[in-house]
């Protein structure tokens, strides 16, 4: 668990036994996932305390929030230099069928101009579609 333990002093965090864990479930996800698909993937774990680790990541800017519209907000990792700017703000893809959310790290959200004395903190695109998977 040594890569794990280097991803949260990077970003500041305490390495707990839990945060460990959480980190190296997210590093084997290909997609997004829910508070509640994370949960499953522990037999015993406290969703107290695995909302508070998620809180944590927040905080510290090692995963992201996604709102891909299907009412469930997913968690991602976010890329190692990553501080969730406008500028690092990214795409995502949600398959209808399989109803995966994907981060589509090399897509950029479009510079978008905002009127006048109103200030921008953030912006989230999702498109939809079938992931490489579902569409074979």
């Amino acid at each position: 668990m040594k890569n794990e333990e280097n991803i949260l002093q990077q970003r500041n965090i305490k390495p707990t036994a839990m945060r460990l864990l959480v980190v190296e479930k997210l590093l084997k996800q290909q997609y997004a996932i829910s508070h509640k698909e994370l949960a499953e993937q522990f037999e015993n774990a406290d969703n107290v305390t695995l909302f508070r680790t998620l809180k944590t990541f927040l905080e510290h800017k090692l995963i992201h929030t996604i709102d891909d519209g299907s009412g469930v907000i997913k968690y991602a990792l976010c890329q190692s230099g990553c501080n969730c700017d406008l500028s690092e703000l990214h795409t995502h893809f949600y398959c209808t069928e399989c109803k995966h959310t994907f981060c589509l790290n090399e897509t950029e959200i479009p510079n978008i101009k905002v009127p006048q004395n109103f200030k921008l903190y953030g912006a989230n695109l999702v498109l939809k579609g079938k992931c490489d998977k579902c569409n074979k």
